[in-house]
């Protein structure tokens, strides 16, 4: 089995254009990957393409020489670009290899550790501003029996927030606390956005709260000044989404900066290396939470991970999204009664998409949302479940 196409394809989803990538064959197997990559969506569709040279006439079972040649000959290494690149193509050799052997990819990397996942869903509260706003959307999150909820509550700032900003931040996280009850854990993003003492003081007030993490406390190129947020605060911090491989990670490892990682699969080199990042992280008795926003390939190659990792601990979801997301592939997802996602048994990555359909929902630019004052308008207006609920 040789590969003979490399296709990319660009598809809008409101909060973004999900990046998809299939590798065909002269065979009937075919591979889908997803290399979602914000805002530079067509950088990375032809950094896909400039991995051709790898791909065509190849066999897509060598992964591990495709992923190794491809960073070995990469003079620039490492970067969003290139690992998304590369995560999207490994994906869709995965697809394809299980596909061929006709096992869902966690077989091929050890079999299962469990049946389902504990999930947390994000953009629950578009578009909500205020307080009260949001602990009105946190009912449908404890209704639905959802393990957590994850927000950002600081509005636009940048570096500092006044007096007042953090009171008002505080304040929602209160109210939405006393919305969800003990059920439900409590996810404070801070999207990198924060000087250290900022950080600190809001990581000091968020001890009246007993959060499951403070994510991204400070921007993600510090993981010295992530390590000393850490020594002051008395919450649990999460980060990594912005690390790209196992060589980034390192420093992470080293420093203890940070008591869960998430790297994401469509940035962080694709399965494998999300395998590698899982081992480390176990053997320091570190969670493994993946960054999980993205489209329906990724997710489903993140529930293939969540599969097999033994500290693999919670999976993030979107809690909605576009209409059309049903009909551009062929997910079946099911969320248990207790709040977690079961894993499919699918062959390979246990999806497929109608190119048909991607291709009615083109590319549109867009800009990130976040210090623009309209951050929590993440989904639109028609937004809708993606997934079945046990009853």
């Amino acid at each position: 089995m040789k590969i003979t196409a490399v296709k990319t394809y660009l598809c809008n989803c409101f909060r973004t254009n999900w990046v998809f990538v299939k590798i065909e064959t002269d065979s009937d197997y075919y591979g889908w990957g997803e290399a979602t990559l914000e805002y530079k969506e067509n950088t990375v569709a032809a950094a896909i393409h400039e991995l051709e040279y790898y791909l065509i006439g190849s066999d897509p079972m060598n992964i591990e020489k495709f992923r190794h040649d491809c960073y070995r000959d990469a003079y620039w290494r490492g970067g969003p670009v290139l690992m998304s690149a590369l995560a999207g193509v490994e994906m869709a050799l995965w697809d394809i290899k299980g596909e061929f052997f006709n096992v869902p990819v966690y077989q091929l990397l050890g079999g299962k550790v469990r049946e389902s996942v504990p999930i947390y869903v994000n953009g629950w509260f578009a578009p909500a501003k205020t307080p009260d706003e949001f602990a009105e959307k946190a009912l449908e999150v404890r209704n639905k029996r959802f393990s957590g909820c994850k927000w950002d509550p600081f509005g636009k700032a940048w570096l500092r927030l006044s007096k007042k900003e953090l009171a008002s931040s505080m304040e929602c996280i209160r109210k939405v606390a006393q919305v969800v009850g003990d059920d439900v854990n409590l996810l404070i993003e801070g999207h990198g956005r924060f000087d250290i003492p900022t950080a600190v003081k809001i990581g000091q007030a968020l001890e009246e709260f007993d959060i499951f993490w403070f994510e991204e406390p400070i921007p993600p190129d510090d993981l010295v000044g992530l390590r000393e947020v850490k020594e002051r605060v008395n919450v649990p911090l999460a980060a990594g989404e912005r690390l790209y491989n196992r060589y980034e990670y390192r420093q992470c490892f080293e420093l203890n900066c940070t008591d869960y990682i998430q790297p994401d699969i469509s940035h962080a080199g694709g399965i494998l290396e999300m395998r590698f990042l899982g081992a480390e992280a176990e053997a320091r008795h570190i969670g493994f939470c993946p960054h999980n926003p993205s489209g329906p390939v990724a997710n489903a190659a993140s529930l293939q991970l969540a599969a097999c990792i033994p500290n693999f601990v919670v999976l993030e979801m979107m809690m909605t999204d576009v209409p059309w997301r049903a009909e551009v592939c062929d997910e079946d997802l099911l969320v248990l009664a207790n709040g977690e996602m079961q894993i499919p048994d699918r062959p390979g990555l246990g999806i497929d998409l109608n190119e048909a359909e991607l291709v009615k929902h083109p590319f549109e630019p867009i800009q990130l949302r976040h210090y623009r004052g309209d951050l929590t308008n993440i989904r639109p207006v028609d937004a809708v479940e993606y997934y079945a609920m046990e009853k």
